[in-house]
């Protein structure tokens, strides 16, 4: 247990019974009226964000999550095989714990995975990763009607907006967070 006074971001608590994330958090002082705790908390396993404000000093319980430094080893059928770096054990997750990031991983890509009581809830890839343009149409020059940027297909499958001047076989830095372009590699 711990009190909203204790709140920090990549916490997990524990609220009816599901596992929220805190994203933000924001302590308030009202000239008029006691202090509160405006937050926004994201469901560890659907992905939903809400809003949620607490009175300051409420106790909430959080959840006992444990993070784990893997590496993405291969996929199988439909399951993503994870290696722990430390103990050589191989964990198998689905695509929907593994989520958004799959696009993004590479065999021997470094990742952490959050467990809560023996079951993965989630993997989380490093602020950026670097890969390879397999396929994208050569920019022209003149061309500005969309912003200076145009469709590139990367290595893993993934499509992202990047600039013109980028063509196939470059390698490029893209955010994990948002998996938009961030600069050439």
């Amino acid at each position: 247990m711990a009190t909203t006074n204790d709140l920090k971001n990549g916490m997990v608590l524990v609220i009816d019974g599901n596992l929220w994330s805190v994203v933000e958090f924001q302590h308030v002082k009202p000239g008029k009226g006691p202090a509160f705790v405006r937050t926004k908390l994201k469901n560890v396993l659907s992905g939903k964000t809400i809003d949620k404000t607490f009175n300051a000093g409420l106790k909430v319980e959080t959840a006992t999550v444990d993070r784990r430094d893997m590496q993405y080893s291969y996929l199988d059928g439909d399951l993503y095989v994870f290696m722990d770096t430390t103990t050589w054990e191989q964990v198998s997750l689905t695509a929907d714990v593994v989520g958004d990031v799959r696009d993004l991983m590479l065999e021997g890509q470094d990742v952490v995975i959050a467990f809560h009581d023996g079951a993965a809830l989630s993997v989380e890839l490093p602020a950026s990763v670097i890969l390879e343009i397999s396929f994208t149409e050569p920019g022209l020059q003149g061309d500005r009607s969309n912003g200076g940027t145009k469709p590139a297909t990367l290595e893993t499958g993934r499509e992202i907006q990047v600039p013109l001047f980028l063509e196939q076989g470059q390698k490029v830095k893209v955010d994990t967070r948002t998996g938009e372009y961030r600069e050439r590699a």
